[in-house]
Protein backbone atom coordinates (compact mmCIF):
# COMPACT_ATOMS: atom_id res chain seq x y z
CA UNK A 1 0.00 0.00 0.00
CA UNK A 2 1.12 3.51 -0.80
CA UNK A 3 0.44 6.83 0.94
CA UNK A 4 0.91 10.40 -0.22
CA UNK A 5 1.63 12.73 2.69
CA UNK A 6 0.94 16.43 2.10
CA UNK A 7 3.65 18.39 3.90
CA UNK A 8 4.19 21.48 1.77
CA UNK A 9 2.24 24.13 3.71
CA UNK A 10 3.73 27.06 5.60
CA UNK A 11 1.84 26.43 8.85
CA UNK A 12 1.01 30.13 9.23
CA UNK A 13 -1.73 29.54 11.82
CA UNK A 14 0.68 27.61 14.05
CA UNK A 15 3.30 30.35 14.37
CA UNK A 16 5.56 30.94 16.26
CA UNK A 17 6.10 27.15 16.47
CA UNK A 18 6.54 26.97 12.70
CA UNK A 19 8.91 29.89 12.30
CA UNK A 20 11.94 27.60 11.95
CA UNK A 21 10.31 24.17 11.56
CA UNK A 22 7.79 22.90 9.00
CA UNK A 23 4.53 22.04 10.76
CA UNK A 24 4.82 18.24 10.31
CA UNK A 25 8.10 18.28 12.27
CA UNK A 26 6.79 20.13 15.32
CA UNK A 27 7.41 17.77 18.29
CA UNK A 28 4.57 16.12 20.19
CA UNK A 29 4.82 14.58 23.66
CA UNK A 30 8.22 13.00 24.27
CA UNK A 31 9.85 14.66 21.27
CA UNK A 32 8.17 12.62 18.50
CA UNK A 33 7.57 14.82 15.46
CA UNK A 34 4.00 14.67 14.17
CA UNK A 35 5.35 13.26 10.92
CA UNK A 36 7.27 10.51 12.72
CA UNK A 37 4.07 9.42 14.47
CA UNK A 38 2.28 9.34 11.10
CA UNK A 39 5.04 7.30 9.43
CA UNK A 40 5.18 4.80 12.30
CA UNK A 41 1.40 4.41 12.12
CA UNK A 42 1.51 3.84 8.36
CA UNK A 43 4.26 1.25 8.64
CA UNK A 44 2.36 -0.61 11.37
CA UNK A 45 -0.77 -0.56 9.18
CA UNK A 46 1.11 -2.29 6.36
CA UNK A 47 2.07 0.60 4.11
CA UNK A 48 5.39 -0.11 2.43
CA UNK A 49 5.94 3.17 0.59
CA UNK A 50 5.06 6.85 0.75
CA UNK A 51 5.57 10.01 -1.27
CA UNK A 52 6.13 13.25 0.61
CA UNK A 53 4.76 16.34 -1.15
CA UNK A 54 7.05 19.07 0.16
CA UNK A 55 7.48 22.79 -0.41
CA UNK A 56 8.11 25.31 2.39
CA UNK A 57 11.18 24.18 4.39
CA UNK A 58 11.01 20.91 2.50
CA UNK A 59 14.76 20.38 2.76
CA UNK A 60 14.35 19.98 6.53
CA UNK A 61 11.66 17.33 6.07
CA UNK A 62 13.86 15.50 3.55
CA UNK A 63 16.81 15.58 5.96
CA UNK A 64 14.65 14.26 8.82
CA UNK A 65 12.79 11.50 6.96
CA UNK A 66 15.46 10.44 4.47
CA UNK A 67 14.49 7.39 2.44
CA UNK A 68 12.19 6.06 5.16
CA UNK A 69 14.20 2.94 5.99
CA UNK A 70 14.22 3.73 9.73
CA UNK A 71 10.46 3.05 9.66
CA UNK A 72 10.71 0.12 7.26
CA UNK A 73 9.28 2.09 4.36
CA UNK A 74 10.45 3.45 1.05
CA UNK A 75 9.93 7.22 0.90
CA UNK A 76 10.35 9.48 -2.12
CA UNK A 77 9.56 13.15 -2.68
CA UNK A 78 7.60 15.52 -4.91
CA UNK A 79 8.61 19.18 -4.64
CA UNK A 80 6.15 22.06 -5.04
CA UNK A 81 7.85 25.10 -6.55
CA UNK A 82 4.62 27.05 -6.00
CA UNK A 83 1.52 26.17 -3.95
CA UNK A 84 -0.66 23.62 -5.77
CA UNK A 85 -3.47 23.12 -3.26
CA UNK A 86 -4.45 19.85 -1.58
CA UNK A 87 -4.81 17.69 -4.69
CA UNK A 88 -2.56 19.56 -7.12
CA UNK A 89 0.70 17.88 -6.01
CA UNK A 90 -0.78 14.47 -6.90
CA UNK A 91 -1.08 15.44 -10.56
CA UNK A 92 2.70 15.61 -10.90
CA UNK A 93 3.22 12.07 -9.59
CA UNK A 94 0.33 10.09 -11.08
CA UNK A 95 2.63 7.89 -13.15
CA UNK A 96 4.25 6.47 -9.99
CA UNK A 97 1.10 5.89 -7.94
CA UNK A 98 -0.92 2.66 -7.71
CA UNK A 99 -4.55 2.58 -8.81
CA UNK A 100 -5.83 3.11 -5.25
CA UNK A 101 -3.85 4.97 -2.59
CA UNK A 102 -4.08 7.02 0.60
CA UNK A 103 -3.74 10.81 0.70
CA UNK A 104 -3.37 12.59 4.03
CA UNK A 105 -2.26 15.80 5.64
CA UNK A 106 1.03 15.50 7.48
CA UNK A 107 -0.15 17.40 10.56
CA UNK A 108 -2.97 15.32 12.03
CA UNK A 109 -3.05 13.14 15.13
CA UNK A 110 -5.52 10.24 14.97
CA UNK A 111 -5.90 6.53 15.69
CA UNK A 112 -7.72 6.01 12.39
CA UNK A 113 -7.03 2.71 10.60
CA UNK A 114 -5.40 4.09 7.43
CA UNK A 115 -5.27 0.68 5.75
CA UNK A 116 -9.01 0.22 6.21
CA UNK A 117 -9.65 3.56 4.49
CA UNK A 118 -7.83 2.33 1.38
CA UNK A 119 -9.54 -1.08 1.47
CA UNK A 120 -12.99 0.41 1.89
CA UNK A 121 -12.27 2.92 -0.88
CA UNK A 122 -11.25 0.22 -3.34
CA UNK A 123 -14.32 -1.86 -2.45
CA UNK A 124 -16.71 1.10 -2.77
CA UNK A 125 -15.97 1.83 -6.42
CA UNK A 126 -16.24 5.55 -5.59
CA UNK A 127 -13.87 8.06 -7.21
CA UNK A 128 -12.91 9.47 -3.80
CA UNK A 129 -13.32 8.44 -0.17
CA UNK A 130 -13.34 11.10 2.54
CA UNK A 131 -12.68 10.21 6.18
CA UNK A 132 -15.23 12.19 8.19
CA UNK A 133 -15.58 13.15 11.84
CA UNK A 134 -18.60 14.33 13.85
CA UNK A 135 -18.51 17.90 15.14
CA UNK A 136 -21.01 19.91 17.17
CA UNK A 137 -21.14 23.71 17.18
CA UNK A 138 -23.12 25.67 19.76
CA UNK A 139 -24.71 28.89 18.50
CA UNK A 140 -24.64 31.54 21.25
CA UNK A 141 -27.62 33.47 19.87
CA UNK A 142 -31.32 33.01 19.31
CA UNK A 143 -31.60 31.87 15.69
CA UNK A 144 -34.48 33.19 13.57
CA UNK A 145 -35.93 31.74 10.40
CA UNK A 146 -37.37 34.54 8.25
CA UNK A 147 -39.51 34.65 5.13
CA UNK A 148 -40.54 37.81 3.28
CA UNK A 149 -39.84 40.01 6.30
CA UNK A 150 -41.64 37.80 8.81
CA UNK A 151 -40.20 35.56 11.50
CA UNK A 152 -41.52 32.05 10.84
CA UNK A 153 -39.27 30.08 13.18
CA UNK A 154 -37.11 30.49 16.27
CA UNK A 155 -34.56 28.38 18.17
CA UNK A 156 -32.81 29.54 21.34
CA UNK A 157 -29.05 28.90 21.17
CA UNK A 158 -29.24 25.70 19.11
CA UNK A 159 -26.43 23.22 18.48
CA UNK A 160 -25.53 22.18 14.96
CA UNK A 161 -24.30 18.65 14.26
CA UNK A 162 -22.30 17.99 11.10
CA UNK A 163 -19.44 15.89 9.75
CA UNK A 164 -16.14 17.40 8.65
CA UNK A 165 -13.31 16.17 6.46
CA UNK A 166 -10.43 14.76 8.52
CA UNK A 167 -7.82 15.50 5.87
CA UNK A 168 -7.50 11.77 5.05
CA UNK A 169 -8.67 10.40 1.71
CA UNK A 170 -8.77 7.23 -0.33
CA UNK A 171 -8.24 8.14 -3.97
CA UNK A 172 -8.10 6.43 -7.35
CA UNK A 173 -5.63 7.47 -10.01
CA UNK A 174 -8.32 7.70 -12.70
CA UNK A 175 -10.19 10.34 -10.69
CA UNK A 176 -7.39 12.84 -11.33
CA UNK A 177 -6.83 11.98 -15.01
CA UNK A 178 -8.93 14.91 -16.36
CA UNK A 179 -6.83 17.55 -14.58
CA UNK A 180 -3.68 19.29 -15.84
CA UNK A 181 -0.40 18.64 -13.99
CA UNK A 182 1.31 21.77 -12.72
CA UNK A 183 -1.93 23.68 -12.09
CA UNK A 184 -3.42 24.12 -8.60
CA UNK A 185 -6.24 21.77 -7.59
CA UNK A 186 -7.94 22.06 -4.23
CA UNK A 187 -9.97 19.46 -2.37
CA UNK A 188 -12.95 21.81 -2.64
CA UNK A 189 -12.68 22.04 -6.43
CA UNK A 190 -12.40 18.27 -6.81
CA UNK A 191 -15.39 17.68 -4.52
CA UNK A 192 -17.58 20.20 -6.35
CA UNK A 193 -16.61 18.74 -9.73
CA UNK A 194 -17.46 15.19 -8.62
CA UNK A 195 -20.79 16.28 -7.15
CA UNK A 196 -21.67 18.24 -10.30
CA UNK A 197 -20.93 15.15 -12.39
CA UNK A 198 -22.93 12.98 -9.94
CA UNK A 199 -19.84 10.88 -9.25
CA UNK A 200 -20.52 10.74 -5.54
CA UNK A 201 -17.61 10.35 -3.10
CA UNK A 202 -17.77 7.73 -0.35
CA UNK A 203 -17.89 8.84 3.29
CA UNK A 204 -15.74 6.87 5.75
CA UNK A 205 -17.31 7.75 9.10
CA UNK A 206 -14.87 7.67 12.02
CA UNK A 207 -15.59 8.30 15.67
CA UNK A 208 -12.23 7.59 17.35
CA UNK A 209 -9.56 10.15 18.20
CA UNK A 210 -8.74 12.93 15.74
CA UNK A 211 -7.01 16.26 16.13
CA UNK A 212 -6.07 18.63 13.31
CA UNK A 213 -3.02 20.49 14.63
CA UNK A 214 -3.63 23.80 12.90
CA UNK A 215 -3.49 26.37 15.71
CA UNK A 216 -1.44 26.87 18.90
CA UNK A 217 -4.42 25.72 21.02
CA UNK A 218 -4.57 22.46 19.03
CA UNK A 219 -0.84 21.95 19.52
CA UNK A 220 -1.12 22.48 23.26
CA UNK A 221 -4.02 20.00 23.38
CA UNK A 222 -2.01 17.42 21.43
CA UNK A 223 0.88 17.67 23.88
CA UNK A 224 -1.44 17.43 26.87
CA UNK A 225 -3.18 14.32 25.53
CA UNK A 226 -0.31 12.44 23.90
CA UNK A 227 0.97 10.62 27.00
CA UNK A 228 -2.49 9.23 27.73
CA UNK A 229 -3.16 8.34 24.09
CA UNK A 230 0.29 7.08 23.16
CA UNK A 231 -0.75 3.42 23.37
CA UNK A 232 -3.63 3.83 20.90
CA UNK A 233 -1.74 6.17 18.58
CA UNK A 234 1.40 4.03 18.35
CA UNK A 235 0.03 0.55 18.94
CA UNK A 236 2.43 -2.02 17.60
CA UNK A 237 4.92 0.67 16.53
Amino acid sequence: MHAVILAGGKGVRLRPYTTALPKPLVPIGDQHAILEIVLRQLATAGFTSATMAIGHLGHIIRAYVGDGTQWGMKVDYAVEDSPLGTMGPLLTMLDRLPEHFLVMNGDILTDLDYADVVRRHADSGAPLTVATYARKVAIDFGVLTTDAGRVVGFAEKPSLDYRVSMGVYGLSRGTLAPYTPGLPLGFDELMLDLLAEEKLPHAYEFDGYWLDIGRPDDYDQANAEFTTLRGSLLKGA
